[in-house]
């Protein structure tokens, strides 16, 4: 029988374990005709180094692969890198101090892929090192057969009248120069200055004083409006208000919209200032006149060609010089601004293509019941984003670094006609020849190639389908779909990733786009704050590591919050984990000095720490079964470290060693049969978690590797009455108590008998080995303790 003989865990080990899993396919894909189950990974963006709460993020994910491999499920795992989209063109302007508008779009496009490459190979190396057992796949989300799967999706959706084109008001950022969905609006606060104006009104020409904080738009106003319950505009209703500085005339108006408290409770309507502008220009057909450019600058009038805050500063001059600005009063407010660079939002008309979304609202409501959330209260989340949809999904993009609108224009004189190809291949249309179908659609005019890209989010939201082998022709994808498909993923991404996966899998096959979706928190600094660049609180993955190991780490991650709460760093939680991984190592060496017996006698103790074990084993698999690993985390450690090292192997010591024969062979046989079992199934339950040290020692125990194991469901003669064994430890503590208070160290004779509950009498040989105790006595004595582990003095 193979012994551990090394005195400590050694975390160079793990390098070597890493090569070895490698080099074995311990984790390459494989199909059985069994159970497949499909992990979603949620693809990294790569716009910098990863940190150590988005890697525990993905480490969890990977705790619940491999318990799920344990359980002989074929589990498609994968992990490839979201490389489209804005953040990696804005880290190239950056790096290079260029415009993309500006460069030529091949020599941009080749700086972006490079960018790209160098952070991929250190997302996978940092990734592995942290012991994650995916399925690398180097076609990343720019691949072509990525992109060709997204936009056979377009495709089909475009023929179905799915997606349709519009000139009509966009979010727009200035400095991407794109449009943007409300899923990629955030909000910054700001302080700025609310502006009083006079405005005139035209057939009385008295002044009317009107409040905004964007003066900039006064050129764009069509409307002023007040509030129909305020008594004191009721006299405005039906007349004119002429806007300075250019003073057009507009209609004054009553609607609810506008705040009596706010301001001087008139309110100027500019096309178009917020999304509430928008809203009543559209319910009161007024007229659309747009003064702030593509580039966010001023495009006509005595302003044009400036940006937005130099245009503010100018006309806030020229009012008071007219002497037009009555005061002004700071504000502290809430602004629109660009999810990837914080630029403030304008919105703009542009031609773009827009999904249809709004009039699909109910039924997606319905399908977001038909999936399991865990914890489920994050899918009122989902429904709640669904409920506040006001605008169709604006997808296509004016940028560079990301999948083609797969379009061609027929082009007769002024008309411009749309043409979709077939599907099935990866177009260019900016660059490439169009197909022999797009060709024949226009026979007479001239064919022009789409510019634009589309959404990083049509990219990403058909991820299930590429996880689930949708472009590999293997059958897969009719095998899992949607019933056997995890999505993992981070609340503050369910308006985008999640709600857009469900928007295109009901368009595309009328359903959910998996059953199961784990919803984890947000990885948090020491301080409890969520880490950013500009913050300067990104915490490196790796020293940890470094200096503590992965399994350290890995149990920090899987310990540190419940699932669907944000998890704060906490490095004396990684250095529990690395005394935890030492206490493993020093239970196993124990234990192996010891030959695994075949033939044994267990005791009322033996068989009591059995049915404590299948307690926990079932509360552990519950959990993993739920794709928790927290509650498996704080289990396994107060099971392993504070039941059975602490107490049983305490007590039965004695018994496994019989130096004074005191115990029966068969009796000796049943505690060294009892610790192997129970550390055989514990380093099972934990390999998911700590995967260097577990698979360590079974390596060094049976020569294999324990990630080919199997979990299954604890014995069933394991089940049984625990009681025996609580009473037993609270025994154990009640006398170790007793010793330190009169400065007795624990292995020091009891020097008296040892009184206890009657039922502890089926333990009394290991209690009086254990304790050094004259005898063990049911009654009252001398040193009595009560079911409740308290000591009496007789």
């Amino acid at each position: 029988m193979a012994k551990i003989k090394e005195p400590r865990w050694r975390i160079e080990w793990e390098e070597e374990l890493v090569k070895a899993w490698e080099s074995e396919g311990l984790f390459a894909i494989r199909l059985s005709n069994g159970d497949v189950f499909v992990i979603d990974t949620p693809p990294p963006y790569p716009s910098g180094r990863p940190h150590i709460g988005g890697t525990a993020h993905y480490a969890q994910i990977d705790m619940v692969a491999r318990f799920l491999r344990m359980r002989g499920v074929d589990v498609i795992f994968p992990f490839y890198l979201d490389r489209n989209g804005l953040p990696v063109e804005v880290q190239v302007e950056r790096k290079y101090g260029i415009n993309a508008h500006e460069v030529p779009r091949e020599k941009f496009l080749e700086l972006c892929k490079n960018e790209l490459d160098q952070l991929e190979r250190e997302f996978v190396s940092i990734f592995r090192r942290w012991g994650m057992s995916f399925t690398y796949w180097d076609k990343g989300t720019d691949s072509d057969e990525y992109r060709a799967m997204t936009q056979k999706t377009f495709i089909e959706l475009w023929h179905r009248g799915l997606i349709y084109e519009a000139e009509r008001p966009t979010l727009w950022c200035p400095r991407c120069r794109t449009a943007l969905a409300e899923a990629e609006v955030e909000y910054k606060e700001e302080d700025t200055a609310l502006n009083y104006i006079k405005f005139k009104v035209k057939e009385t020409g008295e002044d009317i004083i009107i409040a905004t904080t964007r003066p900039e738009l006064l050129p764009a106003t069509v409307a002023v409006i007040f509030n129909p319950g305020d008594e004191k505009y009721k006299r405005l209703e039906g007349l004119h208000a002429l806007v300075p500085p250019l003073w057009q005339e507009v209609p004054i108006v009553p609607h609810p919209a506008a705040n009596p408290q706010f301001g001087t409770g008139l309110v100027m309507i500019s096309t178009f200032g917020d999304t509430r502008d928008l809203a009543i220009v559209n319910e009161l057909k007024l007229p659309i006149k747009i003064v702030v450019g593509e580039d966010g600058k001023i495009r006509e009038g005595p302003y044009a060609g400036l940006a937005i805050r130099e245009a503010r500063a100018r006309i806030i001059e020229d009012l008071k010089r007219q002497g037009l600005l009555v005061k002004q009063e700071q504000l502290h407010h809430t602004v629109p601004v660009c999810w990837r660079c914080g630029t403030p939002l304008e919105i703009i008309t542009t031609k773009e293509l827009f999904v249809h979304q709004l009039k699909f609202k109910e039924e997606l409501l319905k399908l977001a019941e038909r999936m399991e959330f865990k914890p489920p209260e994050y899918k009122q989340m989902l429904k709640d984003w669904i409920k506040s949809l006001e605008l169709d999904w604006p997808v296509s993009r004016r940028r560079y670094y990301a999948t083609e609108v797969p379009l061609w224009y027929c082009r007769r004189g002024l008309i411009m006609t749309p043409i979709a190809p077939n599907g099935g291949k990866y177009y260019r249309p900016w660059r490439d020849e169009p197909p022999p179908e797009v060709k024949a659609q226009c026979p007479d005019g001239e064919i022009v190639g789409d510019t634009r890209v589309l959404d990083t989010w049509w990219d990403s939201s058909v991820s299930w389908m590429y996880a689930a082998g949708a472009t590999k022709g293997l059958g897969l994808f009719e095998r899992v779909y949607p019933g056997k498909i995890l999505r993992p993923q981070g609340y503050e991404i369910i308006r985008t990733w999640l709600y857009y996966s469900l928007l295109r899998a009901y368009l595309l096959f009328g359903d959910v786009p998996f059953r199961y979706v784990r919803i984890s928190g947000m990885g948090l600094d020491e301080k409890g704050e969520a880490m950013h660049k500009s913050k300067g609180n990104i915490i490196d993955p790796m020293p940890p590591v470094q200096k503590y190991g992965a399994d350290a780490a890995r149990f920090w991650a899987a310990a540190a919050a419940r699932l669907g709460s944000d998890y704060r760093y906490m490095e004396s939680l990684v250095k529990e984990g690395r005394d935890f991984a030492t206490k493993v190592w020093n239970i196993a060496r124990f234990v192996s000095s010891f030959d695994e017996p075949s033939s044994y006698k267990l005791t009322p103790i033996d068989k009591s720490l059995l049915a404590r074990a299948y307690e926990v084993a079932s509360k552990v698999i519950e959990a993993y079964n739920n794709f928790d690993v927290y509650e498996p985390a704080l289990a396994l450690y107060d099971f392993i470290w504070h039941e059975y090292a602490d107490h049983y192997i305490e007590l039965v010591k004695s018994r496994a060693y019989n130096r004074d024969g005191i115990f029966s062979k068969e009796e000796q046989a049943g505690a060294v049969f009892t610790l192997y079992a129970v550390l055989k199934y514990s380093l099972k339950l934990l390999a998911p978690i700590m995967p260097f040290i577990t698979d360590k020692i079974w390596r060094e125990l049976y020569g294999r590797s324990i990630h080919r194991e199997r979990i299954e469901d604890p014995p069933a003669d394991w089940r049984g009455d625990s009681s025996l064994f609580t009473l037993a430890k609270k025994i154990n503590s009640a006398v170790w108590r007793y010793k330190n208070k009169r400065g007795l160290s624990l292995a020091e004779p009891l020097g008296a008998d040892l009184y206890v509950p009657e039922q502890a009498l089926l333990a009394a040989d290991d209690l009086k080995a254990a304790h050094k105790a004259n005898a063990v006595r049911a009654g009252r004595g001398s040193i009595q303790i009560d079911e409740e582990g308290l000591v009496w003095i007789g």
